[in-house]
């Protein structure tokens, strides 16, 4: 049986979550992920990863509606999975299951209109008038009024699971490749310019919604030269880096790794941060990052957002979001207890194992795939 993965971006970070459902499925089924194409190429930090894609390039409406026939003939796949309930993704997947009959599975890892009202009244009214973007306000808006199309749900959060039902699948990691140890990370402390001190790595692109600038204050408030903090996944080039270089700079700015680097970097940490801020961005998201420094084994500094609590319960350090303080003593802490870190991370590789590995996602997943199927 082939499963076709629709992803409204292969270009950007959308195709993480997609590239992540085709992994799970490849064992059991033909997968090839399709979708619109924003840039180049596929997203390059799952680029060459083993996931077959096919694309068109993106285009804005009216021009939109050209590219629709040719994603309807790449979606061949015996059942669909769109990935996010957006128009190029969940609304081929509609179209498909209306036009001819294909089983439909619906993938909801973000609420995504909570993305749209970040910016105030005002700039949601703006946004909410910009109709010539597939990926915009009104389209995403009617494509989350139409979940009922789907013959079932997946989600990645508490939150979302209360909003829209279905089954839960968190963002899971391969534990099996993925262990502590398992890969050298002197390299990467020596690109870092690390020797002894105590290596604080945030791995992710910048958003405000991210707590980014609260971990730099916190660094920095901490003016201790023993503790040193990393953003890898950021450009050093892009505006965002130059502004965070310009006013941190003792912070090392390394740009995006592919996918399979991650164990590398991360296991070069000895603490990892994922200082998410409470908005309406976070209020459905848990940051994958969480699970791949938990498979690793890391000690994770997070904040009480979404479902962070639950996954972290017992192995990891909670702050309340925005807390420069409380974050700055958190670090310290860990970075003078290293027993303490340790342990927390074995905990989290225990935790990790045992619910977020693929083998827990896959005991849930092929059983849906399977009736969605029969249903069909």
């Amino acid at each position: 049986m082939k499963v076709s993965v629709l992803c409204f971006d292969v270009s950007s970070n959308a195709a993480g979550r997609a590239h992540l459902l085709a992994r799970l499925l490849s064992p059991q089924y033909e997968v090839q992920v399709v979708g619109a194409r924003g840039g180049a190429g596929v997203w390059p930090p799952v680029a060459g990863d083993g996931v077959r894609y096919a694309s068109v390039p993106a285009a804005k409406l009216p021009g939109f509606l050209a590219s629709i026939p040719a994603l309807l003939r790449l979606a061949d796949g015996d059942i669909l999975y769109a990935s996010k309930p957006r128009l190029p993704s969940a609304g081929i997947g509609y179209l498909k299951r209306l036009t001819a009959r294909r089983p439909l599975l619906l993938d909801i890892d973000d609420w995504e209109l909570g993305f749209f009202l970040s910016g105030g009244p005002w700039g949601t009214l703006g946004r909410a008038l910009n109709i010539a973007n597939p990926t915009g306000l009104p389209w995403t808006w009617l494509i989350e009024r139409l979940t009922g199309l789907a013959d079932g749900i997946t989600v990645a959060s508490r939150f979302l699971q209360q909003r829209f039902g279905g089954t839960l699948l968190p963002h899971v990691r391969d534990t099996e490749a993925w262990r502590p140890g398992a890969a050298d990370p002197r390299p990467v402390r020596e690109r870092l310019g690390i020797d002894r001190e105590r290596l604080v790595m945030f791995l992710g692109t910048i958003r405000g919604y991210k707590g980014v600038e609260d971990l730099c204050e916190a660094v920095v408030r901490l003016k201790r030269p023993d503790i040193v903090l990393a953003l890898v996944g950021t450009d050093p080039a892009s505006p965002g880096g130059q502004r965070l270089r310009e006013r941190y700079p003792a912070i090392r700015v390394m740009g995006a790794i592919a996918f399979h680097e991650v164990p590398m970097y991360l296991g070069a940490a000895d603490i990892v941060a994922v200082p998410q801020r409470q908005s309406s961005d976070t209020r459905g998201q848990v940051p994958a990052k969480i699970f791949d420094a938990m498979a690793l084994g890391r000690a994770v500094i997070s904040t009480p957002v979404s479902m962070i609590p639950e996954i972290l319960d017992g192995c990891g350090v909670l702050v309340p979001p925005g807390n420069v303080a409380a974050l700055a003593e958190a670090i310290a802490r860990l970075a003078d207890h290293p027993d303490e870190a340790a342990a927390l991370g074995r905990r989290a590789r225990e935790r990790c194992v045992e619910r977020y590995s693929f083998d827990a996602a896959r005991r849930v997943l092929f059983p849906l795939v399977e009736r969605v199927a029969a249903a069909g």
